[in-house]
C-alpha cells in the first residue's frame, strides 16, 4: 500500500521514473479516449448518417509524431461503411487547418467496413500531434449506416454534419450541429509514456462544464499535469448517468471495466470515482447498494493490480439539495467513502468530497461550485483537476521514492 503522503523530491527524478520520450521508447499510449455506448433514437441525427460526413473535435493529452485512431461499431447492430477518415488541426468551431490534414488509412486504404460488434485501429498516422491541442476527425460515411450507431453521447463539443462526403476543403458552416461524437473510440501516440484512465460518471463525463471549452475537471487534470513535466495520457471514460452497479445509463461500470479501462493502451494508473448514482437512486436499499459498490471497487482493485496498475479512489461527493437527497442515502454515501479512504484498499485517494462539500453542511456542495447541487460548475470542475493533479503528483513522487 502506498500512502499519499508528499515526499519532496526533484523534478527531473521523478520524470526519469514515470516518463520517457518516443525518440527512446518503443510502444503505444492512449492520449485521448471516449467510453463508446449505445445510440438511442433521440441521440441520432435528424436524417442518417448514411452518405454524410460529420467532423467531430477532440483535446488530446499527450503528443507525438506517430498516431494512430480507432473507430468503434461495437454497440451497433449492422456493418458500417466509411469511404475515408481525414484529420486535422482544429480551428475556431468547425473550421480546420486544410494544410495540416491527412487522410486515414486502414490496412492501407482509405474505404472501411467496421462490422457490428467490431473496432479497428487505423494504420500509423505520422503527424505532429501537439500536445493538448484540438484535432479535428472527419468521417465520411458510405451508403450503409447503422440504424443506432455507437458513440458517445456527452461530448460537451459540438459535432458537424454535412452532405456528402467531404475533403479538406469543405466548409462546414451550414451544417447540423449536436453534442455526440459518433464511432472515435480512442487515439494512441507512439511512446512509453503510460496512460491515466479515469472511469467515471457525468462528473467526469463533465455535466455542467462549458460546451466547447474543454473544461471538464479531466481535461484540467491533464494540462495541471503538463504544467508540472508531467507527460502522461489521460483517457476520460466518464460516462452521463452512469452506474457502477445498478441500473444507470448505458453499461455499468462493472460490466464496461474491462474495455473501457484495461482495453485502453499502456494504461499504469487508474482512478476510480463512481457510486453517486447507484446511491442516489435506491430506494429502501442504500445500505444494500453501498456493500455492493465496495464489492465492485474490490474487484477493480484485485483487477488493476494484477496487471501491475495502480489503482485511485476518488471519494462520492455530497447531493443534498439535489433530487438524490435522502437520509439513508447520505449514510451510505459516508459508509461508501470511509471504505475508500481505509488504508489497505485503493492505492491511493483523491478526496473529492473533503474538497467539495460545504464546511458548515458537509453534506452539500459549495455553493459557489456546483451548477444543481449534484454536478459542479465549471468554476467547479477547475478546483477538481488541479486539486486531483497535485494528489496524483504527491502519489506519483512517493512512488519513485520507494524504487529508489
Amino acid at each position: 500500500m502506498i500512502k499519499l503522503k508528499f515526499i519532496s523530491i526533484t523534478l527531473t527524478a521523478m520524470m526519469m521514473a514515470v516518463t520517457a520520450t518516443a525518440e527512446t521508447t518503443k510502444g503505444w499510449t492512449t492520449t485521448w479516449a471516449a467510453a463508446a455506448e449505445f445510440t438511442g433514437e433521440s441521440d441520432m441525427p435528424a436524417k442518417s448518417l448514411s452518405n454524410r460526413s460529420i467532423r467531430e473535435i477532440v483535446k488530446v493529452s499527450i503528443g507525438g509524431s506517430k498516431i494512430r485512431l480507432r473507430l468503434s461499431n461495437e454497440f451497433s447492430a449492422t456493418p458500417l461503411r466509411i469511404k475515408s477518415v481525414f484529420i486535422a488541426d482544429a480551428k475556431d468551431s468547425c473550421d480546420i487547418n486544410s494544410k495540416s490534414a491527412k487522410y486515414v488509412t486502414f490496412n492501407k486504404k482509405r474505404d472501411l467496413t467496421i462490422q457490428p460488434g467490431q473496432a479497428l485501429n487505423s494504420d500509423i498516422i505520422a503527424y505532429n500531434l501537439k500536445p493538448l491541442q484540438r484535432l479535428a476527425i472527419t468521417i465520411c460515411y458510405g451508403d450503409e449506416t447503422p440504424v443506432n450507431a455507437t458513440s458517445h453521447r456527452g461530448s460537451r463539443t459540438t459535432s458537424y454534419i454535412v452532405e456528402g462526403a467531404a475533403t479538406p476543403k469543405t466548409s462546414f458552416a451550414v451544417s447540423e450541429r449536436l453534442e455526440h461524437w459518433y464511432n472515435i473510440a480512442s487515439i494512441d501516440v507512439e511512446g512509453d509514456n503510460g496512460c491515466i484512465a479515469i472511469i467515471g460518471n457525468s462528473i467526469t463525463d463533465g455535466r455542467g462544464s462549458t460546451t466547447d471549452k474543454q473544461n471538464r475537471w479531466p481535461d484540467i487534470f491533464s494540462a495541471s499535469l503538463q504544467d508540472k513535466g508531467i507527460r502522461m495520457g489521460v483517457a476520460n471514460l466518464g460516462i452521463g448517468g452512469n452506474s457502477v452497479f445498478f441500473g444507470g445509463l448505458s453499461q455499468p461500470a462493472q460490466q464496461r471495466f474491462d474495455r473501457d479501462v484495461l482495453g485502453q493502451t499502456n494504461v499504469k494508473y487508474v482512478i476510480v470515482f463512481e457510486g453517486v448514482n447507484d446511491i442516489g437512486s435506491a430506494e429502501n436499499d442504500a445500505e444494500i447498494r453501498a456493500k455492493k459498490i465496495i464489492e465492485v471497487y474490490q474487484e477493480f482493485i484485485d483487477k488493476c493490480h494484477e496487471r501491475g496498475i495502480m489503482v485511485i479512489g476518488g471519494t462520492i461527493m455530497p447531493f443534498k439539495h439535489s433530487f438524490y437527497e435522502g437520509h439513508f442515502k447520505e449514510a451510505a454515501r459516508q459508509y461508501v467513502n470511509s471504505w475508500i479512504r481505509t488504508e489497505g484498499h485503493f492505492d491511493g485517494v483523491i478526496d473529492f468530497d473533503e474538497l467539495m462539500h460545504d464546511s458548515n453542511d458537509p453534506s452539500a456542495l459549495k455553493e459557489d461550485l456546483q451548477s444543481d447541487w449534484l454536478h459542479p460548475n465549471a468554476k467547479g470542475y477547475k478546483v477538481m483537476g488541479t486539486f486531483a493533479a497535485e494528489k496524483f503528483l504527491s502519489l506519483i513522487q512517493q512512488k519513485t521514492q520507494t524504487k529508489q
